[in-house]
C-alpha cells in the first residue's frame, strides 16, 4: 500500500510540473487547488498564508528545502521553473520539466549566463511568473543559503516584481523539522518514503512583502532584500526591510559573464 502511495506521489508532482505553469489555460484556482492536494496525498498539511495576484510577470523566490516546494509554489502562483539543466537528462522528470515549460541554467557553462537572464526577463516582459530557488541547491531548513544575484536582473530588465515566499515545515504542534529536506546523497525516491511515512507534518507557506525596486536599485541589493525577507521573523531583526510598492525604475548595473554574478 505504501508503495503505491510513493508511486502516486511521484506520478502527481509530474503532473504538478506540467500543470503549474498552464495557469493561463486553467483557472489559476483550479492550478493552487491541484499543487496543493498533491502535498496533501504526500500526508503533509498545507498552511498558505497570504497569495498572489495572476495575470502580471512576477519573480517569485522562496528558499528551497524540499522537492515539495515546487507545488508548493504552483499552490501560491502558477509559475515557469527555472531548473538546472542536468534535469533535462533525468528520466521522466526530464521530460516533465521541459513539457512545464521549465527555463534552464548551464551552470557550468558561465558565458550562457547573459543569455538565460535574457529569456527569464522575457518570459516576465510576457506577465508570466517565473519561480526560482536562488541559492542553487537545498538545505536542511534549519539554515538557509544565500541568494544568487544573477536571476534578479531578469526582474530588474524586465520591470517587474520580485515576491519573496518563506518555505517551513515543522511536527503538528512543535519546532521545524529537517524529515522533507532533499539534501546529500538523497534519492527522490529515499526522500518521498521519509515523507510519506512520517507522522504530522506541515507545509508553512508565507507569502512576504512584494520587493518593487527603484532608481538605481541594483541586482546585489535585490538579492539580499530577497534573501532576508525569506528568513525566518525572529532573524529579521535589524535587516532593512522591502521597499514599499513604487513605481519600477533602473535597469541595475548590466550583468557579466563571470563567475561573480553567479555568487551573492
Amino acid at each position: 500500500m505504501l508503495v503505491l502511495l510513493m508511486g502516486g506521489i511521484v506520478a502527481n508532482l509530474g503532473a504538478a510540473l506540467v500543470v503549474g505553469p498552464l495557469g493561463g489555460r486553467i483557472p489559476p484556482g483550479l492550478v493552487r487547488r491541484w499543487c496543493r492536494w498533491v502535498v496533501r496525498a504526500a500526508g503533509v498539511r498545507v498552511r498558505i498564508d497570504g497569495g498572489v495576484p495572476a495575470g502580471t510577470g512576477l519573480l517569485l523566490v522562496a528558499n528551497h528545502v524540499s522537492w515539495l516546494d515546487i507545488p508548493l509554489l504552483a499552490a501560491v502562483r502558477p509559475a515557469r521553473m527555472l531548473a538546472k539543466a542536468e534535469i533535462r537528462a533525468w528520466p521522466v522528470a526530464g521530460w516533465l520539466t521541459a513539457r512545464g515549460g521549465a527555463l534552464f541554467v548551464d551552470r557550468d557553462r558561465i558565458r550562457a549566463l547573459p543569455g538565460t537572464v535574457a529569456r527569464i526577463a522575457g518570459a516576465l516582459r510576457a506577465g508570466e511568473a517565473v519561480a526560482v530557488f536562488p541559492e542553487g541547491s537545498t538545505w536542511c531548513g534549519r539554515a538557509q543559503g544565500r541568494f544568487r544575484r544573477a536571476v534578479f536582473q531578469a526582474a530588474l530588465d524586465a520591470g517587474v516584481p520580485v515576491q519573496p515566499v518563506r518555505l517551513r515545515y515543522r511536527l503538528a504542534g512543535g519546532p521545524s523539522t529537517t524529515t522533507p529536506a532533499f539534501v546529500g546523497e538523497d534519492s527522490l525516491l529515499t526522500s518521498v518514503w521519509r515523507v510519506a511515512t512520517a507522522r504530522g507534518l506541515v507545509a508553512e507557506v508565507e507569502v512576504r512583502q512584494v520587493l518593487v525596486p527603484g532608481s538605481g536599485t541594483d541586482r546585489r541589493a535585490l538579492a539580499r532584500a530577497a534573501e532576508a525577507a525569506t528568513l525566518p521573523r525572529e532573524s529579521q531583526a535589524g535587516v532593512p526591510g522591502p521597499r514599499p510598492a513604487a513605481p519600477l525604475t533602473g535597469a541595475g548595473e548590466p550583468l557579466a559573464g563571470t563567475r561573480e554574478a553567479l555568487t551573492a
